[in-house]
């Protein structure tokens, strides 16, 4: 079903009885770190996977008409021709799942990707990004202005002050709105966790965002002293598990900002019971990433390595890949009681 065939209403009883059990989730969050990580041409494989789940992101202030459209050739072109050669990948039309940009500068993306006849979608961030400390009518504005302008993808930021208060029918009435606002574009809700406080807060945060019509559910917006970690993406996939068994309604897998390590996301991806081998593609599972990294185990070293066979350092390779995003967990086991 799509979250978009009939409106989910707030189901707060279910949200009233929340708790997650703490140490149930740091529990299997060790235990997803102690996985081994897939080598070889596996590596190799996921990285590529990796690239194509994410959007590629330019947040500044500095942000200018020329740094979009250098960001969307790299989106088109992640990738060194010649690598993806050696592997046998050319012609597999390997891009980025999206550019993400700020509202002003969606229709100079749009632009640029047109130009070079790509049908890549824009997202935009919106409602007061990051802190959403706007006044609701001026986020539901940059919401329809950044849709006028072409964004096919939505991110908007929830009112932590709702959340942390236990506000939820009232965080619901304004994402609903949000989602309204969107029309036919995705939306996708940042949560914020590091500002949440709790796991059951965003345990919470995650159904009502899912029940007013998110498309996605996402960690965070790489502004907060917390990002991303491992227990979170534990909690959120919990969540947009019970989520489905209870609606049948299938929201994207969480999204995790700012992660740095490649065997985070292959061990998290791995892990299949929260992301089903049929959700791991750019339509059920995406990463935000402002540059493709050459640091840590995910980066081109490893592709060149697995293409080439030479061993080099990350300083000397001129063009590079994506450092990707984890999610996972598995359903369950104790962390979750009502």
């Amino acid at each position: 079903l799509s979250i978009h065939d009939r409106p989910v209403q707030p189901d707060l009883d279910w949200i009233s009885r929340v708790r997650v059990n703490h140490q149930a989730v740091l529990k299997r969050a060790q235990y997803i770190q102690s996985l081994k990580v897939s080598k070889k041409q596996w590596q190799a494989a996921w990285l590529l996977k990796a690239v194509t789940c994410i959007d590629l992101t330019t947040l500044a202030g500095d942000d200018t008409p020329s740094n979009v459209h250098r960001l969307c050739l790299k989106a088109i072109q992640p990738v060194r021709l010649d690598l993806l050669k050696n592997m046998d990948m050319h012609d597999k039309g390997i891009t980025t799942a999206a550019v993400c940009v700020y509202p002003s500068r969606v229709a100079d993306a749009v632009r640029s990707l047109k130009a070079a006849h790509s049908d890549l979608p824009v997202a935009s961030v919106a409602t007061g990004f990051p802190a959403g400390q706007t006044p609701l009518e001026t986020r539901l504005q940059e919401v329809r202005l950044a849709v006028r302008d072409g964004a096919a993808e939505i991110d908007v930021v929830i009112n932590r002050t709702l959340a942390l208060s236990g506000q939820w029918e009232a965080m619901y009435r304004e994402l609903h709105q949000f989602r309204e606002a969107c029309g036919d574009a995705h939306m996708k809700t940042i949560l914020a966790t590091g500002e949440l406080g709790t796991f059951t807060n965003i345990y919470k945060a995650s159904i009502v965002s899912m029940m007013a019509g998110s498309d996605f559910i996402k960690t965070s917006t790489g502004k907060e002293p917390v990002n991303a970690t491992y227990p979170v993406a534990i909690v959120m996939a919990r969540a947009i598990r019970d989520y489905y068994l209870s609606t049948g309604y299938k929201v994207l897998d969480p999204i995790i900002l700012t992660w740095s390590a490649g065997s985070v996301w292959q061990s998290l991806m791995s892990d299949g019971a929260s992301i089903p081998t049929s959700d791991r593609t750019s339509k059920m599972f995406r990463g935000r990433r402002g540059t493709l990294s050459l640091n840590g185990p995910c980066s081109v070293p490893p592709l060149l390595r697995r293409s080439t066979g030479a061993v080099v350092a990350g300083s000397s390779v001129p063009v590079v890949v994506a450092t990707p995003e984890p999610a996972g967990g598995h359903r369950r086991l104790g962390m979750l009681s009502s």
